[in-house]
């Protein structure tokens, strides 16, 4: 975020030198209001490509074997333009490389799923699947759950959406290693 702040004020720097520079050779025939305002509207326009790509640029940063399963839309009042079209703040992938099978029952599937915020950081929450009953149960850090002892209505359904279709198909269908599964 600092780095950002920075290189926001270091465009609106440039921005404001160029339309000096531009009016000095022009025999000062622009407005002096001109390279504030340029530099002001550059920046804003800095700020708001950043927060529409954002996801983009860090979902194609992901190593092989991370999968987006969900991201998430925000709008707000203080940045209108987003009530037009909102921009994805958070996003959810999972780590293929990190799949297990059950011991005793290798239909249940144990997989670590990142939470990505913009500005936080990175979260990491441990899901199971039950391949079969096509459920799904988010574990606290640290939680432990044996999947043969918990009820069927504990387990939610896997969503209708295609990232959580995907995710379901892409665990459940993981070729586990004998010695990590």
């Amino acid at each position: 975020m600092f780095f950002l702040l920075l290189s926001t004020i270091a465009l609106g720097a440039v921005i404001a030198g160029i339309v000096m520079i531009a009016n000095r050779a022009l025999g000062g025939r622009l407005p002096r209001w001109l390279a504030p305002a340029a530099a002001g509207l550059g920046m804003l326009v800095f700020t708001i490509w950043m927060d529409y790509g954002w996801f983009d640029m860090t979902s194609r940063g992901l190593p092989d074997g991370m999968m987006v399963v969900s991201s998430y839309e925000t709008s707000n009042a203080l940045q209108p333009w987003t009530l037009v079209k909102p921009k994805i703040n958070r996003f959810a992938a999972i780590d293929l490389d990190t799949v297990e099978a059950n011991r005793i029952e290798p239909r249940y599937r144990r997989v670590r799923l990142n939470l990505f915020t913009r500005y936080e950081p990175v979260r990491q929450i441990t899901q199971l699947y039950d391949c079969e009953g096509r459920g799904r149960i988010d574990l606290l850090p640290g939680e432990t759950l044996d999947p043969t002892n918990v009820a069927d209505m504990a387990w939610a359904p896997v969503g209708d959406d295609s990232r959580a279709l995907s995710a379901f198909e892409a665990v459940c269908r993981k070729e586990i290693d004998p010695a990590r599964g």
